[in-house]
C-alpha cells in the first residue's frame, strides 16, 4: 500500500488538501510532527510521498519547505500540487468562553491571516507559535494547559472534542494555501500542457547582472515565471539562491533549452520537478517558442550544415 506523510496531526489543512489528490485514494496517510519530519520520512523511504505547505496567499512562501527541498542532498522532487481555501476557526475546551481567552496557539501563517480579527475581538491576546494549526488544537488537552484556545480548521473541534468560539475569523475571505506532493527522484509526471516547473538556482558569486543573466535565459525562450524569490544559502552572510516557479514542463523544448542555458550561467541548477498546475491553465505562447518552432529551427540548422 502507498504511504503518504503529511504535516500533522489529524485535522490539519495539509490532511484536507491531501485528500483532494488522486494519489491519496487507498493510501495510508501518515501524520508527521513538522514539515522537516514529513520530508525526512520521504527521503528515507519510510513513506512513498509527502505533502507539505509551499505557499500562502497572505503570508507568502513557506521558507522551511523551500529550503528543505532546495538544500543539497535532499533527493526529493515535486510531482503534484493542490490549492486549498483556508477558513480559520477559534476553538477551545468545553467551558472556556471568549472572555476567558488570554493566550492562543496557532501556526504563524494562520496567525498572519487573523491579526485584524484578533485586534478587534481579543485585543492584547498573546499568540504562541505552533508547528501546525491542528497541533495547536490537540495541545489544548495537555496538562497543565499552556494556552486557552487555538486557531485551527473547524474539523479539529470534532476530532479533538473542542468547542467552537468563533468561525470564519480570517481577515481575507479569499485566503488559499498551496501544498506540494513530493517523492524521491526518478519520476516525472507526463506533460499535460498545463504544467509548472520548480527550480533552485545558485549563482557563481554576487555580482552585477547575476539575476539579469538568469531572467534572460527565460525571457528569450518565452518561459514565464510565476514565482521568484531569494533565500539565504546559510553558508555566508549575503549569499543567496533563487527559488523559481516557471510555466511549462521539462519536456517542453523552451523549458529544456532554458535549463541548459541556466546550467551554463549558474553555479548550480537544482531541478525540483515538473508537475500539473492546480488550475489547469495553459501558458500563452508567443510566436517562435512552441515545440514546433524549436524543431523547425533544429531542422534549419541541420540543413545549413548539410546534414
Amino acid at each position: 500500500m502507498t504511504r503518504i506523510a503529511f504535516l500533522g496531526p489529524r485535522g490539519t489543512f495539509a490532511e484536507a488538501a491531501l485528500r483532494r489528490l488522486d494519489a491519496a485514494d487507498d493510501a495510508e496517510l501518515v501524520p508527521a510532527a513538522s514539515v522537516h519530519a514529513a520530508l525526512d520520512l520521504a527521503r528515507t523511504g519510510e513513506v512513498d510521498m509527502a505533502l507539505v505547505p509551499m505557499e500562502n496567499s497572505v503570508e507568502g512562501s513557506v521558507p522551511l519547505t523551500l529550503d528543505e527541498l532546495s538544500s543539497s542532498g535532499t533527493g526529493l522532487v515535486i510531482i503534484d500540487e493542490v490549492v486549498l481555501p483556508v477558513t480559520m476557526t477559534l476553538v477551545a475546551p468545553a467551558g472556556v468562553a471568549m472572555a476567558d481567552v488570554s493566550r492562543i496557539a496557532t501556526h504563524p501563517h494562520a496567525h498572519a491571516q487573523v491579526r485584524g480579527w484578533l485586534d478587534a475581538n481579543l485585543p492584547g491576546v498573546v499568540v504562541l507559535p505552533a508547528l501546525s494549526t491542528a497541533g495547536a488544537a490537540a495541545g489544548l488537552h495537555d496538562l497543565p494547559r499552556m494556552y486557552d484556545a487555538a486557531i485551527a480548521p473547524a474539523i479539529t473541534a470534532e476530532i479533538y472534542g473542542l468547542t467552537i468560539l468563533a468561525e470564519n475569523i480570517g481577515d481575507t475571505e479569499d485566503a488559499h494555501t498551496r501544498f506540494v506532493l513530493v517523492r524521491g527522484p526518478g519520476f516525472v509526471p507526463e506533460r499535460t500542457g498545463a504544467d509548472k516547473t520548480t527550480l533552485a538556482l545558485y549563482i557563481h558569486q554576487d555580482q552585477p547582472g547575476a539575476l539579469l543573466a538568469i531572467l534572460n535565459e527565460f525571457a528569450v525562450r518565452g518561459v514565464n515565471m510565476t514565482r521568484i524569490e531569494s533565500r539565504p544559502t546559510r553558508k555566508v552572510l549575503g549569499d543567496y539562491y533563487f527559488s523559481v516557479d516557471i510555466e511549462g514542463h521539462v519536456s517542453d523544448a523552451r523549458v529544456a533549452e532554458a535549463l541548459m542555458g541556466l546550467h551554463r550561467v549558474c553555479l548550480d541548477v537544482r531541478y525540483l520537478g515538473s508537475y500539473p498546475r492546480h488550475d489547469g491553465r495553459e501558458p500563452v505562447l508567443r510566436a517562435g517558442v512552441t515545440d514546433a518552432d524549436f524543431a523547425e529551427a533544429q531542422d534549419w540548422l541541420k540543413n545549413l550544415k548539410g546534414n
